[in-house]
């Protein structure tokens, strides 16, 4: 749901609020301060003062008399004029000063005045505060400029050195680096560097990590902006942005321009009838023609960082403009145990932390994952009141990666205990049992914040980027391993297997749809993958009839696959009893503990 913002209320609102000041301060205080200035007295009281005295300057006005306080002669009394023909010899007598205007009184003019200079200073008050609301002093009212980060050479502080796990991306961007610190072996070929790269791959690889450390190891500024900066409410304001950045570049080459999540501006432009979002658009043009516009020799490098590639306008990407599209993958074996080892150096570890092991059991994490993998490690070890992290905290770490952190409070009663220790034994020994499967290397029935009640893990031995169809289909019987040991076991199935029927149907339906391996469709894509780098999102492309004898198709190869889950579980059936019996009392064990009683004789 949108957030409703109540409307901004427009300038004559304030001003009438300071005109209605300056009529109170005008109407009420200015006539009370007059008045505190003169008290009024009775003619008896005059009289007295006049006999002691105790009277220093009189004004005899028609119908009142003014007078100062001899004692006092701050002090102001009026009186009312009475018929009294000796009073002023009596005034002579007492030594008392005539005087023409004893309190001066403000002049139209004088109040005219101060009500103008206090209606400015209250103008200015108010722009002040206006201008704070809106963002923050008088950098608010600067619409046109970009507030892109401008890090200097000093203070980068990220090297190539820093990244680990990225060898092919860094390759291709060394030579952007040697282009900026020796351009004289370029241009004496001929050669022109390409004006921008764009950095593509899924969230948490290093992208904007990788942009820095090209500026760091090039020594040259780096502007640094995300896409949405870019997006104003006002039409035009985009633009002017990205002028005043392209200027800043300029005025500073050699330099490198980073700009993040740029997907956010360059989707590719609505032709239908509707139009699309007319600043969007006005911001993307004027980006392309920046990028036209300025000279590559000066050494302004612009380098950008999407995870949706597939949504940019075909005008950013064509040679000229963003030439380079450098992958940023998820990293393979060996780059996560680089990975690992980047961020443990600042992590004090025992001597007997095994890197590979810990990457084989994290495939398929990213960089922000790897890195949050040894800080969950060392929380673990502070916890546990060690000085030094193990491969038990690291090994833990992934686990809370994965399936979450141990769900202590849930308590299972012994018949759900019992029924999660069967399935759980129910995949690892399907597993075990068919020659392409991952060996199990851990089984636990302790629940986790994910939802899990229990989970087996499979490790590869070693990185696999191809799969066999007689691999998937054994993976699809894993899957199927934990409800056949339920329906062999307590002729009864439960709810615990919703996320394993979720992903065989998953792979069952990209074996026929994606992967060719069905003999009804050969070699014939049916489902074409969206944003494969968030979600990878699937959209059918075929008729409806083919889509129903797809489902029959995913149906028959799922059901193939259990029936091979229950027959294995029924050939070993007096292991699964008690390997199932063991894991009901530890409650954890090892692949080790596993294998060693399924080998038993």
């Amino acid at each position: 749901m949108k957030e409703v913002k109540s409307p901004k209320k427009p300038l004559i609102y304030y001003y009438c609020i300071a005109l209605a000041v300056i009529f109170l301060l005008n109407n009420l205080l200015f006539p009370k301060m007059l008045e505190m200035q003169i008290k009024e007295v009775d003619y008896g009281t005059f009289l007295s003062m006049l006999e002691e005295e105790n009277i220093e300057e009189v004004e005899v006005e028609e119908n009142q008399i003014v007078f100062s306080d001899r004692q006092d002669p701050q002090k102001f009394y009026k009186t009312g004029r009475m018929e009294d023909p000796d009073l002023v010899d009596r005034l002579h007598a007492a030594n008392v000063r005539f005087g023409s205007e004893i309190v001066q009184q403000a002049s139209p003019i004088v109040s005219w005045f101060i009500s103008i200079v206090l209606m400015i200073l209250l103008g200015q008050l108010l722009s002040h505060y206006m201008m704070k609301k809106m963002g923050g002093g008088p950098q608010s009212m600067t619409f046109g400029k970009s507030n892109a980060k401008i890090y200097v050479e000093s203070k980068t502080g990220i090297k190539f050195s820093d990244v680990a796990g990225e060898d092919e991306a860094k390759e291709i961007l060394t030579e952007i680096v040697d282009f900026l610190h020796n351009p004289g072996k370029y241009t004496e070929i001929g050669a022109s560097l390409p004006k921008g790269a764009l950095l593509v791959g899924p969230p948490g690889t290093g992208k904007t990590l990788l942009a820095k450390a090209v500026a760091g190891e090039a020594n040259v500024p780096f502007f640094s902006i995300s896409g949405s900066e870019f997006v104003e409410m006002f039409v035009g304001m985009g633009a002017a942005k990205v002028r005043d950045l392209f200027k800043q570049a300029n005025e500073k080459a050699p330099c490198i321009v980073f700009i993040d999540e740029i997907d956010t501006i360059g989707k590719k432009r609505d032709s239908g009838a509707m139009g699309g979002n007319d600043e969007r658009e006005q911001t993307l043009n004027q980006l392309l023609t920046e990028m036209d516009g300025f000279d590559g020799r000066k050494g302004v490098i612009i380098l950008a960082a999407t995870n949706r590639p597939d949504s940019l306008d075909p005008a950013l990407l064509r040679p000229g403009r963003f030439d380079r599209r450098v992958p940023v993958e998820l990293p393979d074996l060996k780059g996560r145990e680089d990975i690992l080892k980047v961020h443990a150096k600042k992590i004090k570890l025992s001597e007997s932390v095994d890197f590979n092991a810990i990457a084989r059991m994290a495939a398929g994490a990213s960089g922000a994952e790897l890195a949050n993998i040894i800080n969950e490690g060392a929380l673990r070890a502070v916890r546990d009141g060690r000085k030094f992290v193990t491969q038990a905290d690291l090994e833990e770490s992934v686990e809370v990666v994965i399936a979450g952190y141990q769900k202590k409070n849930k308590v299972l009663s012994d018949k759900e205990k019992l029924i999660v220790s069967y399935h759980e034994i129910g995949h690892a020994l399907v597993a075990a049992k068919q020659t392409n499967s991952a060996p199990v290397t851990k089984i636990t029935i302790i629940p986790r914040t994910s939802g899990a009640l229990g989970y087996t893990m499979q490790v590869e031995a070693q990185e696999q980027n191809l799969m066999s169809k007689e691999e998937l289909e054994n993976k699809i019987a894993t899957l199927t391993g934990g409800r056949a040991a339920e329906e062999l076991i307590f002729h009864s199935i439960t709810t615990g297997a919703s996320n394993d029927i979720e992903q065989a149907t998953k792979l069952a339906r990209g074996m026929i749809t994606r992967y060719g391996m069905s003999d009804d469709f050969d070699m014939v894509a049916l489902e074409t993958v969206n944003n494969p780098y968030l979600g990878a999102d699937t959209t059918l492309a075929c008729s409806p009839e083919t889509s129903a004898i797809i489902d029959q198709k995913v149906v028959t190869l799922v059901r193939e696959q259990h029936q091979k889950a229950l027959q294995i579980l029924n050939e070993n059936l007096p292991k699964l009893h008690e390997l199932a019996k063991y894991l009901y009392e530890k409650e954890t064990i090892t692949g080790e503990e596993f294998m060693e009683i399924l080998n038993r004789p």
